[in-house]
C-alpha cells in the first residue's frame, strides 16, 4: 500500500484509507463481528489510517472500533476521530462548545480503547455556520480547544472536516497559521465530481494535507445504486445509473473505476471508503492495485454530462 505525506504533520497515510462509519451501521445493518474482522482485514493488508466520528451510529462506530483496535498494536494504525456532531436516540445533535470539544475527545478515546488520537477533526462544519456565532465560532472556540489538547500532547494534529470546500478555505484564512493542519472533504474528488481540485493550491500553500472521502459518493457510484436517503438530485441519479450500466456492459465495474480514479491523484494523501464486509475489504485493495482507464473514466464523465459537478447540501 502506498503511503502519502499528510501536509506538514509528518504523518503518513496510507492512500487508501478505512472510513468506520458503516461499523455504526450507518448504510446497511450491522454484523459487529465482522466489521471488527474487517478493520483487522483492512490493517493486515497495508492500511494504516482509520477515521472515525461519535456521530456515527450515534457512538456506536466508535464502540465497535475501539474493540477491534484493541486487539491491533497501537503503531500499526493512525486514529482520526471528531468532534462537533453527535446524535442521541436518533436525534442528531450539534455542540461546537470548547467545553463539548473537550469532553468529546476523551469520551472518544474511552469508547476507542486508546489514549492518544492522532487526528482531531471539527465534524461538518457546515452546520455551526447556521448556529449562533456562525464559522466564526469554529475559529474563536472549537479549534483553540483541540490546539490546546495538541499542545498537552493528548492529539497530535487538528483538522476540520466538511461537504463544502468554500467553509474550509473560509476557516483556513480566518485561522492563526498552523492551527488546521488537515482537511477532511468527501464527494468532490470522484468520477462525478472533481471539484477539490480546485483548492488543492490554497491549501497546499497552507501546509495542509488533504483527505477525501467517499470515492463511490455515497453510493453514487456503485451498481445497486445510491440508497433512499441520498441527497443527490434524481437528474444526478439517473446519470451515474446509467454510467454504472454502461460499465458493467464493458466488464469494468464503476465501483473498481471510481476507487481507481480517486486514488489517481497524489496530492490526496488518503481515500476512504466504508464497508463492514472484510471481502470488501480485500476487493477495494484490489481493485487499487492498478491505474484507472483513462478513455473508460472519460466515456463515464460524457455520460454524467451536466451533472458533472451537481452537488446537494449536507444533511
Amino acid at each position: 500500500m502506498e503511503l502519502r505525506n499528510l501536509g506538514k504533520t509528518g504523518l503518513k497515510l496510507s492512500a487508501l484509507g478505512f472510513g468506520a462509519s458503516s461499523l455504526g451501521g450507518v448504510f446497511h445493518s450491522l454484523n459487529e463481528a465482522d466489521g471488527i474482522r474487517a478493520v483487522h482485514t483492512a490493517v493486515e493488508n497495508g492500511i494504516n489510517f482509520i477515521d472515525v466520528s461519535p456521530y456515527y451510529g450515534h457512538l456506536k462506530a466508535e464502540m465497535v472500533l475501539g474493540k477491534a483496535l484493541k486487539e491491533i498494536p497501537r503503531d500499526k494504525f493512525i486514529l482520526s476521530t471528531k468532534v462537533g456532531r453527535y446524535g442521541k436516540d436518533g436525534v442528531n445533535t450539534w455542540d461546537y462548545s470548547a467545553r463539548r470539544a473537550h469532553d468529546s475527545v476523551f469520551e472518544s478515546m474511552e469508547r476507542l480503547n486508546v489514549d492518544y488520537i492522532d487526528i482531531i477533526n471539527v465534524h461538518d462544519i457546515e452546520f455551526q455556520a447556521a448556529l449562533p456565532g456562525g464559522l466564526q465560532k469554529i475559529v474563536d472556540e472549537t479549534l483553540p480547544a483541540l490546539v490546546e489538547l495538541r499542545e498537552k500532547g493528548v492529539v497530535g494534529h487538528v483538522g476540520i472536516t466538511d461537504l463544502q470546500l468554500e467553509n474550509l478555505k473560509w476557516v483556513v484564512e480566518h485561522s492563526p497559521e498552523g492551527t488546521v493542519e488537515s482537511v477532511l472533504n468527501f464527494c468532490h474528488y470522484c468520477l462525478c465530481d472533481d471539484k477539490l481540485i480546485d483548492f488543492l493550491d490554497f491549501f497546499e500553500s497552507r501546509g495542509i494535507g488533504v483527505i477525501n472521502a467517499s470515492p463511490l459518493s455515497m453510493g453514487l457510484l456503485t451498481m445497486r445504486g445510491a440508497p433512499d436517503w441520498h441527497p443527490a438530485p434524481e437528474a444526478l441519479r439517473k446519470a451515474c445509473a446509467e454510467a454504472a450500466k454502461y460499465c458493467e456492459s464493458i466488464g469494468y465495474p464503476i465501483e473498481k473505476l471510481a476507487m481507481q480514479y480517486s486514488l489517481g491523484n497524489s496530492r490526496i494523501a488518503s481515500n476512504l471508503f466504508s464497508t463492514t464486509n472484510p471481502q470488501n475489504v480485500l476487493k477495494n485493495i484490489d481493485f487499487v492495485s492498478e491505474p484507472a482507464d483513462a478513455e473508460v473514466v472519460a466515456k463515464v464523465r460524457q455520460i454524467i454530462g451536466d451533472q458533472f459537478r451537481v452537488s446537494w447540501k449536507n444533511s
